[in-house]
């Protein structure tokens, strides 16, 4: 099992941050240096999971009513989603 993060002192860190446990990266919260966030309009979304599908950091899950939410814990605001978006219904707007 993964060590949580706030035992993980700097010098355990692997170089060049290598993860050698599998089943570690839902420790390791990775959205909070994006510079842009994903906004997606759920009126628009025709349930396609395109967005889903190209998602490098897996950030993208879908809703009960099936369209497709963005986690923000995971999310690095690349913009992939909204570029693969075949209806436009995903737009990066800047951080706060």
């Amino acid at each position: 099992m993964a060590k949580p993060m706030d035992e993980i002192g700097w010098k355990e860190l692997e170089l060049g941050c290598v993860i050698l446990e599998p089943g570690n990266a839902s420790e390791y919260h990775t959205g909070s240096w994006r510079t842009m966030r994903p906004i997606v309009d759920s009126e628009t979304c025709i349930k396609c999971a395109i967005c889903w599908m190209h998602c490098p950091d897996a950030s993208i899950y879908q809703l009960e009513d099936e369209t497709y939410a963005v986690n923000l814990d995971y999310c690095k605001g690349c913009g992939i989603c909204a570029e693969v978006c075949p209806k436009d219904c995903i737009e990066m707007v800047e951080e706060d």
